[in-house]
Formats: structure tokens, C-alpha cells, sequence
């Protein structure tokens, strides 16, 4: 058993570092032999360990965030996850989620497992999601990343950081097209569309909306291949409501979306798009 002596002030050192309950760095100190950085990792083990016995509980509630570069042509979003909506409206979990977003902004890494990796106030992240995990005794972790490269990428938080869209297009960025970013990211965040346009929609999805269409046509009666021209309308009707750039622009339903951009510059349009909604 230790004989050494652990004073408040070291106690209360251990809690500024690690955010951690007194009697918990108490503990680690004396466990760690009043050795600090042992106590650290000490928590960071008892961390690790209140994460593995949540490991059923649901996550559904947390932040995003989404970051541009300072040249507008690489962005970022990150999705940490909490167990509850009062961790998620925390203003340090917040805090927190935005360091880990201004890394993976500045580290350019491709993974979500790299990004965990990244060093972060003399850790990693990984080991600082441990500590945040004693600390709150809840499941918390990086469940989504996603990076868009571009001519110009524009970054939007939408709803108190409940959804984070990155958009990608095809023209360096000026502030006309950046603002043309922001208004069609606000319409990634609310429509969702699945696909840019029907170019960039699976096969494997064509097949299996066209197949139903075909499917609901024949129930009512009509010919193999009126209901085959039936179907392409269908099928045409479901790219326009369901990819970006056929859509309505939210803004002047008047023009699609893609005729909203070429409004702003000949030629402009939206290479690729990431959405992440909390709990999504």
C-alpha cells in the first residue's frame, strides 16, 4: 500500500488537466504512487473501461461540425457522438468537438482512425476522448468523417450544430460563389438529397426504383411496355426530387438548383457533397 502523501493541491492539478471527479484523481494519485503522469493514465484506463461497459448503450445525440480550409478548396466534418442531448449542449463538449475538427482541418488525415491518432495537448485524440469519457460517464466517440476536395468547398452548420454540410464545386472560390455555397448547402441540410444528380445515383439504386415502378404500373394494368415508359417518367420524377440539382432551389422554386448556379457563373456547379445529421 503507498505511504505516499497526496496534498489537495496536486488533487485539484490532476482535476484541471484531466476534468475528472476528486475523489477519482485522489485515487489515481495514490494507485500511481503520487506519479502524475501515471495518475493520467490511470484515468484514462478508467475511461477506457467506462466506455467498454456503455458499449451497449446508444449514442444518438452529439455534435458536428464542418470546417473549411483558409483557401476554401479542402473541408472537413466530424460527428461526436453523446448519450444524451444535455452532454451534446454542453459548451465545453462543443469546445472540444471543434479542436478535434480544427485537427483533422490541419492534419488533412483520411480516416477516422488516423484522425484518433492526431497528437492533441500532449496525448492523442483518442486518449483525450478516454479522459472526456471518465469525466462525463458517458459513451462518447468519432463516429463519422468525411473530407471533400475542390476547386471551392464551403463548410455549413446547420440547427445548433446538429448537421454539417460540405459542398464541392467546380470554380475557384470568389464571394459569390462562396455565398452560392452557403445557399446550397442550406438546401443539402434540408432536402437530403441522395446524389448530385442522376449521374452520380448507384446503379444498383436505378434498378431497384425502376423495378418498383415497373412493379406498381403492372398492378394497374398496363402493358409490359407502357409500363416501361411509365417507369422512365417515374424514374425521372425520382432523380428531380431526390438528387440536388434538379431540385427547386429552396430559395426561388422558380429555377432548379443547378440553374440557380449558373445564375451566379457560367459553368458553376456542385462536384460532390457530404451531409451528417446527429443521430442520421
Amino acid at each position: 500500500m503507498s505511504t505516499v502523501t497526496i496534498s489537495a493541491a496536486e488533487v485539484n492539478k490532476l482535476r484541471q488537466q484531466t476534468g475528472a471527479g476528486m475523489m477519482d484523481c485522489r485515487k489515481a494519485l495514490t494507485e500511481s504512487n503520487g506519479d502524475f503522469e501515471a495518475a493520467i493514465d490511470y484515468l484514462r484506463k478508467k475511461g477506457q473501461k467506462v466506455a467498454a461497459n456503455r458499449s451497449d448503450r446508444d449514442a444518438k445525440e452529439g455534435v458536428v461540425v464542418a470546417r473549411a480550409s483558409a483557401d476554401n478548396t479542402y473541408g472537413i466534418i466530424v460527428n461526436l457522438s453523446s448519450e444524451t442531448d444535455f452532454v451534446a449542449k454542453n459548451e465545453d463538449f462543443i469546445a472540444f468537438t471543434n479542436k478535434i475538427a480544427d485537427i483533422a482541418l490541419s492534419s488533412r488525415v483520411t480516416t477516422t482512425e488516423e484522425l484518433k491518432a492526431q497528437p492533441m495537448d500532449n496525448a492523442t485524440v483518442d486518449e483525450k476522448l478516454m479522459e472526456v469519457v471518465a469525466k462525463i460517464g458517458e459513451k462518447i466517440d468519432i463516429i463519422r468523417f468525411e473530407q471533400v476536395s475542390a476547386d471551392a468547398v464551403v463548410a455549413y452548420i446547420h440547427s445548433n450544430y446538429r448537421i454539417g454540410v460540405l459542398v464541392g464545386m467546380n470554380q475557384p472560390a470568389t464571394e459569390a460563389i462562396i455565398t452560392a455555397g452557403k445557399d446550397v448547402a442550406m438546401q443539402i441540410a434540408a432536402m437530403n438529397p441522395l446524389a448530385v444528380d442522376s449521374d452520380s445515383v448507384s446503379e444498383e439504386m436505378i434498378a431497384r426504383e425502376k423495378a418498383i415502378a415497373i412493379d406498381q404500373i403492372m398492378a394497374e394494368g398496363k402493358t409490359g411496355e407502357m409500363a416501361e415508359k411509365i417507369a422512365v417518367g417515374k424514374l425521372n420524377k425520382f432523380f428531380k426530387d431526390n438528387t440536388l440539382l434538379p431540385q427547386p432551389f429552396v430559395k426561388d422554386n422558380g429555377k432548379s438548383v443547378g440553374e440557380y448556379l449558373t445564375s451566379i457563373s457560367k459553368g458553376l456547379t456542385v462536384v460532390s457533397f457530404k451531409r451528417i445529421a446527429v443521430g442520421g
